[in-house]
């Protein structure tokens, strides 16, 4: 995937990919953790200069759900959104609602080519629910 993306291969890159793929939605902070399993002296600078390489070259997506740090997933290519749990923070993939991408037609597109729509849908999680959280 890397050299495919004109990236050099280094183990940092291949240890945050990793990181990414087996932890979705994982923050900045988790992904330096499971980093460090791997490689216990990376720095925090390596794994922020690897997101930053991968989330340029398409290999990751970086999100930002309001109110929330920015966090990074690996399902890539496609014009997906996301559900938030208001309660605890949860985040899940969500298909596109209607269509194809862009999944929603602007009522004004200014003239735009619009070629994606960034949709979050916000609620509670079951647990927290369940749970009775607010």
């Amino acid at each position: 995937m890397l050299r495919a993306a004109a990236l050099r291969v280094t183990r940092p890159r291949l240890a945050v990919l990793d990181a990414v793929h087996t932890h979705p939605h994982a923050d900045t902070e988790s992904i330096i953790g499971v980093v460090r399993t791997e490689l216990p002296d990376v720095s925090h600078q390596t794994v922020y200069d690897a997101l930053h390489a991968l989330t340029a070259a398409r290999l990751v997506r970086r999100i930002q759900p309001s109110g929330s740090v920015a966090r990074y997933e690996s399902r890539v290519g496609d014009n997906h959104h996301h559900v938030v749990c208001r309660s605890c923070g949860l985040i899940a993939d969500v298909d596109c609602a209607v269509g194809e991408a862009p999944c929603l037609t602007a009522s004004d597109d200014h003239g735009f080519s619009i070629d994606e729509a960034e949709v979050v849908y916000w609620g509670r999680c079951p647990d927290c629910s369940a749970a009775g959280n607010s």
